[in-house]
């Protein structure tokens, strides 16, 4: 955690830092109020990850790929579908 001051002061330290490290970074505010920085990649990542987690029939499809993957019972493509001739 850091303050609003030492976040202003060294700005370009630590936006490189929760770019390059990809952890978002939670600064404080005098109040109490806080905010957190992150590169746009990693909240488009987030969005995304949410997005799934909320999509109920998407996850029951990844939930049944993983049960008929576990039993390999899954479905097979044909040759043609994978490209080989």
């Amino acid at each position: 955690m850091l303050s609003v001051n030492q976040f202003r002061a060294n700005l370009k330290q630590y936006v490189d830092q929760a770019i390059d490290d990809h952890e978002p970074l939670q600064v404080n505010r005098k109040n109490g109020e806080a905010f957190v920085v992150m590169s746009l990649d990693d909240y488009r990542r987030e969005q995304e990850t949410l997005y799934v987690l909320g999509n109920t029939s998407l996850m029951g499809q990844i939930q049944e790929s993983l049960q008929t993957y576990g039993t390999n019972s899954g479905y097979a493509p044909t040759n043609d579908e994978l490209g080989f001739k």
